[in-house]
């Protein structure tokens, strides 16, 4: 029963959120100076056109009567239909959120492959050079902006050594595999095609890269905190006066207990990752939904730009609302919330 109020109560918090998001994202869209009717019509367009144009895309209602329509329309699961693409927005963010979510993922497993040993390592080894070291790449991970990272290992790597590629999830010519996933990877694995597998695997490398490295500060850092207090505590003590080896205690005991709380980050670094794919793949001209909002925006397409924020939004409280119900599970000690 207290579990079923939790979730009510989160679901609760979830809607107050998509609200609030569209709010402020309705307003902001259309304090933007420009017209998107104008830029549907062209220059040369006559004014009779151009109304014309703003009629049917309902802009020349009250803005109140158009925030009304697109909540109405939001609430049938209908985000509307894209200025630029003339294609309804859900079925433009389902084509492209298998791209960003790949990228996620992938940039979300080399920050914790990454982040975790190097927060382990640093709270072992506290204030000494391997702790200077792992603070100085945690702290330049978060400090490193993410458009300059990526464009640097651009021209290192595809630029100057011809390692790697630079844009796109594959080479030009080659098809893409049958959409299973959606996930280039798993989608060449399941054709049996090692080749565009490799080929994918190449592509997604520099912006997972350039992606993960961001967030890997942030996860090395709470690592390195939780393991400070787990390292601390009288049952590290107790298990090392027994004779258990130094790295046997660490691993086997202060290391599971130091993830629990470190729960939490690793959940939510995933929606950050989504909202951060955004200059990601403009850098690398990867066809998510990053890319798709910056060239939105460009356009002055409000539904397009709405509908991802309020999708990306939406996943992000979702997967909030899951970790603390996971972490209750995982920790009965926390006190429920009245």
């Amino acid at each position: 029963m207290a579990f079923l109020n939790i979730l009510r109560k989160r679901l609760f918090g979830l809607l107050l959120v998509v609200i609030g998001v569209s709010v402020i994202t309705f307003s902001i869209s259309h304090l933007i100076p420009g017209d998107p009717a104008r830029l549907i019509a062209g220059d040369r367009a006559t004014d009779a056109i151009v109304a014309n144009i703003r009629h049917q895309l309902g802009l020349d209602l009250p803005l109140y009567q158009q925030y009304g329509r697109y909540m109405l329309d939001l609430v049938h699961g209908d985000l509307g239909t894209s200025i630029r693409t003339s294609r309804p927005v859900l079925e433009d963010l389902q084509t492209f959120f298998p791209a960003t979510l790949e990228l996620a993922m992938a940039a979300l497993l080399l920050s914790i492959l990454v982040g975790v040993p190097l927060g382990v390592l640093s709270a072992v080894y506290h204030n000494r050079l391997i702790d200077q070291i792992a603070r100085t790449l945690a702290v330049t991970g978060i400090s490193t902006p993410a458009f300059w990272l990526g464009l640097g290992l651009i021209v290192f790597f595809y630029g100057h050594l011809n390692w790697l590629p630079g844009s796109g999830r594959l080479d030009d010519g080659l098809d893409p595999p049958v959409t299973v996933t959606g996930f280039y990877l798993i989608d060449s694995l399941l054709m049996g095609d090692w080749a565009l597998f490799s080929n994918a695997l190449q592509h997604l490398i520099l912006p997972a890269v350039t992606l993960g490295f961001v967030n890997l500060g942030v996860v090395a850092r709470q690592i390195r905190s939780a393991m400070l207090d787990q390292l601390g505590e009288d049952y590290i003590r107790t298990a090392r006066a027994y004779g258990l080896s130094k790295w046997s205690v660490i691993l086997r005991h202060a290391l599971p207990n130091a993830l629990i709380p470190s729960v939490t980050v690793l959940g939510l670094t995933l929606g950050d990752l989504l909202y951060g794919a955004v200059l990601t793949e403009t850098v690398f001209a990867w066809p998510g939904m990053g890319a798709y909002v910056v060239k939105s925006i460009e356009a002055l397409d409000f539904p397009a730009v709405m509908g991802f924020a309020i999708v990306v939004s939406f996943i992000y409280v979702l997967l909030n609302m899951v970790i603390d119900l996971l972490y209750r599970l995982i920790d009965p000690r926390i006190s429920e919330v009245n």
